[in-house]
């Protein structure tokens, strides 16, 4: 029988393998956390490596994702599907070990991660999402959600400031369930972090309300142990476990920069094998370490007892046990066409003219009564964004009953969060902020949108509209960015029947994440035939046209669609044929083919206008080198609202000017 050490080499030696081979990677992060990883994963980690999405799994976070081959060498020595020819290929193109975690890629991976302090962000919605299901579907005679999120972190993910929102968040919500373990080697990639980072982090995590276990010495099983029990036995504190490690251990650069972020070399690597007392050939393993570390039996024999459960829960609760294994699955239910039909009739029959943000706000008090798995919350706007449904219920830590969360300013912090709560499964997070504010937030969002999961971010006061607030908070390239973002959707509707075909598609589409882009002013209420209601959920249609082939195209988007339309009637009365075409989903009318498009956007017409009050150069694609964009090369001014689209040109003299100008062409 293999010793705990010899176990924990494995790890080590594997890492070597792969980062050397690679000529690229991170070795002295698996080299300093080995003992940590054998500590959990050997010893009370709860996972089915043959079946990976087990809905009662413990959840693991590499929150210092640079450490990859620790997380893969894991995976493949427990048993999950990542051969040794995985292994190999660490880094290249078409395998399963990316530089990085990604979710989407490898099994067993709960989380991408590698821009720091998101992974143990992350974990805090994971460790939520536990909670709120817990307290949803248990019964006194059945425990069905009883799981831990356990998340590995650095020295880097504590100084990034998205850690602090969101640890700070944990330690009020009381998340019993998290343990995350510090592993505090005192160095990265500058050298020795004294001189920018000698806060005393245990102090910070215990003001949090955090239990603060150690420093242990992180190469130390026993002390691991005890202090994993430790974590274990406090139900009502987030717990976090400081590790003093040796960053590259056992290597010549042990306690080095120099270990961090490249192989250790030829004659380092071969040096710490040997101080390692390892003497396997490369990407080679003992058979006695392969059954020490493989985890299938008794993941398959936890789960078969959990099914068991399971079984006489559904017995006893038809009707939970349905909604419990819906929600995980990701399925909306049977009836959602008729629900999503519903709040698009009520947006239709009403005709009111309303700020968009208003509008999602109606469509909202559709949706959040009927279905519980949307799980909404805010940044401190909730009355400004419209995300407070009428059946929205405030989360009570207490009881961890509720549908919203008050996350405080902390939009970086809202946003991670939301992406652990996507990623375990159970919910649909949806939040809300000001437009300008996404920026805060951006990276959560673009790592929703590398790992394709469905987060709803209602982002409101979208443009110069917002007005005295001025430039800090008029938002002028954000729309660009998210619409540029690959495997995001941005919805920019023009009235309350658009917002019902934004959030239907939301909401619909289990693969990425949504943007709504919505006003903060009154926007008109378009009238529509049924083909034109069908043709908002292909993101691009055809709002107002004219007989015969149109000499000019007016394309538009949210606040500005009113200037195309007036614009477009005034055209019309002077003999001019006039399309107006509303866009809210560019990347939705992209994806369509390509009769559709011809059909919205006839190639023979070249004269085309864009017109949105944001960054223009997004919108040549639409209009080429023979049309034109009404857009913003500048930020906003401090007026109101109508005086600055006044100044900066958005009227329907100056859209009529264009227009014409192109006319004559």
């Amino acid at each position: 029988m293999p010793t705990r050490r010899q176990c924990a080499n494995a790890i080590r030696a594997l890492s070597i393998d792969a980062i050397e081979q690679a000529r690229s990677g991170h070795p002295g992060a698996p080299l300093g956390m080995a003992d940590m990883a054998e500590a959990l994963w050997r010893h009370g980690f709860k996972h089915n490596p043959t079946n990976p999405a087990w809905a009662d799994r413990d959840r693991f976070v590499l929150s210092n994702g640079h450490g990859s081959m620790l997380l893969y060498a894991l995976l493949h020595l427990t048993g999950y599907d990542l051969p040794m020819d995985e292994i190999r290929n660490f880094r290249q193109w078409g395998s399963k070990t990316p530089g990085h975690p990604e979710s989407a890629l490898t099994p067993g991976v709960e989380m991408t991660t590698g821009p720091l302090g998101q992974g143990i962000s992350s974990a805090v919605g994971m460790a939520l999402a536990e909670r709120l299901l817990a307290s949803r579907f248990n019964t006194a005679e059945h425990t069905v959600v009883d799981h831990h999120t356990y998340a590995f972190c650095g020295d880097g993910c504590l100084m990034e400031g998205v850690s602090h929102e969101a640890c700070s968040l944990a330690g009020t919500w009381g998340l019993g369930k998290l343990i995350v373990f510090y592993d505090s080697n005192g160095i990265s990639i500058d050298g020795k972090i004294d001189p920018w980072f000698s806060e005393d982090v245990g102090a910070r995590y215990a003001a949090y309300g955090w239990q603060v276990i150690g420093p242990v010495d992180g190469h130390d099983s026993d002390a691991l142990d005890r202090a994993l029990r430790e974590a274990r036995a406090d139900t009502a504190r987030p717990s976090l476990i400081i590790c003093t490690t040796h960053i590259g251990f056992a290597s010549p650069k042990e306690d080095s920069a120099a270990s961090h972020g490249a192989p250790l070399g030829e004659s380092a690597a071969q040096a710490t094998r040997a101080a390692l007392g390892w003497q396997e050939e490369p990407f080679s393993i003992p058979a006695d370490i392969y059954a020490a570390w493989d985890a299938r039996p008794a993941g398959q024999k936890a789960e078969a007892a959990w099914n068991d459960v399971f079984a006489a829960y559904a017995s006893a609760n038809p009707e939970l046990a349905a909604e419990f294994t819906r929600r995980m699955a990701g399925d909306l239910p049977e009836d959602w066409p008729q629900i999503a039909r519903a709040a698009l009739d009520d947006m239709v029959s009403r005709g009111e003219s309303l700020a968009t943000r208003v509008a999602s706000q109606r469509v909202l008090d559709h949706l959040v009564a009927v279905l519980p798995e949307m799980l909404g919350g805010s940044a401190d706007l909730s009355g400004s964004v419209g995300t407070l449904a009428k059946t929205s219920q405030q989360l009570d830590a207490q009881t961890f009953t509720g549908n919203y969360v008050s996350y405080g300013v902390r939009e970086f912090g809202m946003g991670a969060i939301m992406n652990g709560l996507a990623a375990h499964g159970g919910f649909i997070p949806y939040a809300g902020t000001f437009m300008a504010f996404s920026d805060q937030a951006k990276n959560a969002v673009r790592l929703a949108a590398i790992m394709g999961i469905r987060v709803v971010w209602v982002l409101t006061h979208d443009s110069i509209g917002v007005g005295e607030d001025g430039p800090t908070h008029q938002p002028v390239e954000q729309l660009s960015a998210l619409r540029m973002t690959p495997g995001l959707h941005l919805w920019r509707p023009c009235d309350s029947a658009e917002c019902a075909a934004a959030w239907q598609s939301a909401l619909e589409c289990r693969s990425m994440p949504t943007c709504l882009s919505l006003s903060r002013q009154k926007l008109p209420f378009f009238s529509r035939d049924a083909a034109q209601l069908e043709g908002m959920a292909r993101g691009g249609y055809v709002l107002r046209d004219c007989e015969g082939t149109p000499e000019i195209i007016l394309l538009s988007t949210g606040s500005e669609v009113s200037l195309a339309v007036a614009a477009g009637e005034q055209l019309q009365a002077a003999g001019r044929r006039v399309r107006v075409v509303s866009m809210p989903c560019a990347e939705i009318f992209d994806a369509q083919d390509d009769a559709w498009k011809e059909s919205v956007l006839p190639g023979a017409v070249r004269c085309r206008l864009a017109i949105e009050a944001a960054s223009s150069d997004y919108w040549y694609k639409y209009v080429g080198l023979d049309g034109a964009v009404l857009g913003l090369k500048r930020f906003g001014e401090s007026a109101p609202g109508g005086v600055v689209f006044e100044r900066l040109g958005f009227t329907v003299e100056h859209v009529l000017e264009m227009a014409q100008a192109l006319l004559k062409k």
